[in-house]
């Protein structure tokens, strides 16, 4: 038997064309090289809008903890002036309740409104509509 001996030079054939970082034959898809400043430009630019995206949702949800923070500074305030203030009566859970100041500059709570008072309101101030609530703080209506 003869020995077979392949025309084609051996220079121009790969052992393992499957492996060749480019197309072996004519009919391969061409293979071009990535733009990597292209590549990286757009991951960067998608990066920080997604950490912005997450920066804002950080920053809603401060500004969100800093007023809650702020309306209990508040009822601490107004819980102080309150108890401090003179009560001819027993104030109730869940009942609404009016805060006034004196000519004297002494707070007192009342049942009764500003509107009830009409022209004739005994007190130099009016100073908040308030709720006694569970925790026996004051939640300020207005």
């Amino acid at each position: 038997m003869t020995e077979f001996i392949n025309p084609i030079d051996k220079d121009k054939i790969a052992e393992n064309p499957g492996l060749l970082p480019y197309g072996h034959m004519l009919s391969a898809p061409a293979i071009r090289p990535e733009d990597m400043g292209k590549v990286k430009t757009n991951a960067l630019s998608a990066m920080h809008e997604q950490t912005q995206t997450q920066f804002d949702q950080i920053r809603q949800q401060i500004e969100l903890l800093a007023m809650q923070a702020k309306k209990i500074q508040d009822r601490i305030i107004i819980s102080r002036e309150i108890y401090f203030a003179e009560m001819g009566f027993d104030p109730l859970i869940g009942h609404i309740y009016y805060l006034y100041e004196r000519k004297n500059g002494k707070k007192v709570l009342s049942m009764v409104s500003k509107e009830s008072w009409g022209a004739t309101i005994p007190f130099a101030a009016y100073i908040a509509k308030v709720k006694l609530l569970a925790d026996h703080t004051w939640d300020i209506l207005e």
